[in-house]
Formats: structure tokens, sequence, C-alpha cells
């Protein structure tokens, strides 16, 4: 029943719908009618800029982070690691589906990216920082944040079965169900990158102009 209960809480905790409820207390707007009418934090980052798309982005984390700390309120799981780390993920899950289908927002959320690596902060931190480095290097090189999370996302069983060689079972499922789960909701970014009609962050806009500007130069 307590166990119940946290993953409940969990799930309320990852409705928290950040994009929606900062769009319209501080812009009078809905952020899903908006860009890509994602509630997430790439969308937010769009159309209301970086400070408020950041500020997304860090409390959807935190959603992850907390749902799986709420394992730590029940000690008889504290004398098993595997038992611990099965309950986080379940409470982690909870939390990404929260996101993905808001009770407090029509069930119409985000793709729960944030939220999930929130989770793996929790769960374990080296692994997301790896993962992390993924992302930042995909999105250093191409600005597609949707192409960034998807390479973090492959990189993550990676990590866990191969590098790190996690012995948990379930966190090595759970791990390949991550990358089908993120593939799968990038569908649309996958073939509008196929199309060449996705969407880059304004980041690093001084080498853009840099390379633009050598390219004239060499024409």
């Amino acid at each position: 029943m307590n166990e119940l209960l946290l993953v409940i809480l969990a799930y309320l905790i990852g409705s928290v719908p950040t994009s929606v409820w900062v769009s319209q207390y501080f812009f009078d707007i809905d952020i899903r009618e908006y860009g890509s009418g994602n509630a997430g934090a790439t969308n937010t980052y769009r159309v209301l800029g970086p400070k408020w798309g950041t500020t997304v982005m860090l409390v959807d984390m935190v959603k992850g982070i907390v749902a799986v700390k709420l394992a730590l309120l029940l000690p008889q799981y504290a004398d098993s690691d595997t038992r611990l780390q099965n309950l986080q993920i379940v409470l982690g899950l909870a939390a990404v589906i929260g996101h993905v289908f808001p009770i407090w927002a029509d069930f119409r959320g985000g793709k729960g990216v944030a939220t999930l690596f929130g989770l793996v902060l929790g769960v374990s931190p080296i692994t997301a920082l790896c993962c992390s480095g993924v992302f930042l290097l995909v999105l250093y090189l191409t600005r597609f944040v949707s192409l960034s999370s998807i390479f973090a996302s492959i990189a993550f069983p990676v990590f866990i079965l191969i590098i790190f060689n996690f012995q948990n079972d379930t966190y090595r499922v759970f791990a390949i169900a991550v990358a089908l789960m993120v593939i799968l909701t990038h569908q649309k970014n996958i073939g509008r990158l196929f199309k060449g009609s996705e969407s880059k962050v304004p980041i690093l806009k001084h080498r853009d102009r840099r390379r633009q500007r050598r390219r004239e130069n060499a024409s």
C-alpha cells in the first residue's frame, strides 16, 4: 500500500505542467498553441526564449529526481540496492508518465525527456552525466535538440549494458526501453530531420555567422 501511494504521489509530481503554467502565468498564453505545440522545455525555449526554456527544463528534471528520492521514505528498501533501484525506476517512470499525461493540464504534456533525465540522474548520476555529455556534444555539432535527445537515449543502454555493465536486469531492460521510447516519441522530429525542416535552437550564433562569412568570402 505504501508503494502504491508513493507511485501516485510521483505521478502527481510529474504532472506539474511547468511550461504550461509558466506560459499562462507570465505570458497569458498556452505554450501548446505555439511552436511545435509541445509542452516541453525545447518548445518553451523556442517560443519564450532561453531564460524560460532553461527554467522549465531544470524544473522538469527536478520532478524526476524528487520522484526517485521518494523511495527513501520506505526504510525497508534500504537493505537492498537492487530492490531500492527497482522502486526508484518505478517511481521515476510514474513521474515521466505524469509529465506526458499531466492530470493538471488535460493530460496534454511534453515528451518527458527532461524528467526522464532527472530519473536517471537520481538513480545513477555517473550514467546521467555521460549521457548529458553525448547530448551536449551532438547539440554543439548540430543544434538539433531532438537529435541530441535521440543520441543520448541510444547511449544510455550502451553505458548501462556495456561500459558500466550494471547487473540489475530491471535496470538493463529499462535502459533499452528508454531508448526505444525516446525514438518513438520523436517520430515527427525524425521525419522533419530527414526533410531538412527541423528547427534548430538559436545557440552558437557567433560561430554560425563566422562560418557564413567564410563561405561568402570563399565564394
